[in-house]
């Protein structure tokens, strides 16, 4: 009995560490979760694309209580696209929203102020061309000639161009038709369209709605676009430590879709199961970082100069950018990722 003594106390260690390693953990959930002691809570309404993988730092940020930490209760409004997402914010009913960079240009060159507070996510692969393979569409070269389904004013819209423009094919030479992105994939369905343009995951709802009949090009050599969070420059402005809040919360979510892949696919928990399996094997490709580049503004330049030749703005002459991004906040709050020229 008294070799069996010494025993007693290594169990009751071993229970102390692992109460003490339990304590820690639920003290660090609760740091994670809790909101801001002081101070009154701001909502805040955010207009988001809430199916596109873009979106996971903003959907973290909400789900995870980042926003919260902060004080804001971020309310979010689901939208199908950027572009719809911003006409929220322009139609004052956001503040701010979730958007690729061509409805920001649009807006520049309509004479609306809107400016990024930052950018949130970067893909090459998740822009591109599915066309029906029984309407001959089976190489891009093939598209001449073709009726072809886009969201007009979208990065979309810019991608199927510059695509159209690397195989040498006019405008003139396709038929365009406008269509929300929800509804592309019933249009290629029905025969509506020879071929259709978006983004993740509307290209894989357009590649299954025509099942065996399917040829996708995708567009990384000709967009690698820029997935951003902005709102209108008034706002903006005007609300400078708002702007610092939703950054940090951003930062945080950000980190969350990096460092946490299977719980940040969770998030979009109405994907199929082939999407879900599509995500799984592309997130390693996606770049989730809370940024202000200098390749923004010269991405903002060239499609500038896209919308002006053809027409689709106001304005026929180049806007300076760099009124449409606040750099104030994010040098603030994370100065290493801010590498805007000015």
């Amino acid at each position: 009995m008294n070799r069996m003594a010494p025993a007693r106390p290594m169990i009751w260690l071993a229970a102390i560490a692992l109460l003490l390693a339990l304590a820690i953990a639920a003290i660090w959930r609760l740091k994670a979760h809790a909101v801001a002691p002081s101070g009154p809570v701001e909502v805040l309404r955010l207009a988001v694309n809430v199916e596109y993988v873009g979106s996971c730092p903003v959907l973290a940020a909400r789900a995870h209580g980042y926003f919260a930490r902060e004080g804001i209760d971020a309310l979010l409004q689901p939208y199908s696209s950027g572009k719809a997402s911003l006409q929220a914010v322009l139609q004052g009913r956001a503040e701010l929203s979730t958007v690729s960079d061509i409805p920001v240009v649009l807006a520049s060159l309509n004479q609306q102020s809107v400016v990024i507070i930052a950018s949130i996510f970067e893909a090459e692969r998740d822009h591109g061309i599915v066309g029906r393979l029984d309407r001959g569409v089976s190489t891009p070269a093939s598209l001449k000639g073709k009726r072809i389904g886009v969201t007009l004013g979208t990065s979309g819209h810019f991608t199927l161009d510059a695509f159209l423009n690397r195989q040498k094919l006019l405008p003139g030479e396709v038929t365009l038709r406008n269509y929300a992105p929800e509804q592309l994939a019933g249009a290629l369905a029905r025969g509506e369209v020879d071929a259709a343009a978006g983004w993740e995951p509307f290209l894989a709802g357009m590649s299954h709605a025509i099942a065996g009949n399917a040829a996708i090009f995708y567009g990384e050599d000709v967009y690698a676009g820029l997935f951003n969070v902005a709102g209108a420059g008034d706002y903006v402005r005007n609300h400078p430590a708002t702007m610092r809040k939703v950054l940090r919360a951003l930062l945080a979510g950000a980190r969350f879709c990096r460092d946490e892949p299977e719980a940040a696919r969770a998030l979009f928990s109405n994907a199929s199961a082939s999407e879900a399996a599509r995500l799984q094997a592309a997130w390693h490709d996606y770049q989730f970082a809370i940024v202000l580049d200098q390749r923004l503004l010269l991405a903002l330049e060239d499609e500038a100069r896209w919308a002006i030749k053809n027409r689709l703005a106001e304005r026929s002459d180049m806007p300076n950018f760099l009124d449409a991004v606040y750099l104030d906040a994010l040098e603030d709050v994370a100065p290493s990722a801010m590498t805007v020229i000015h």
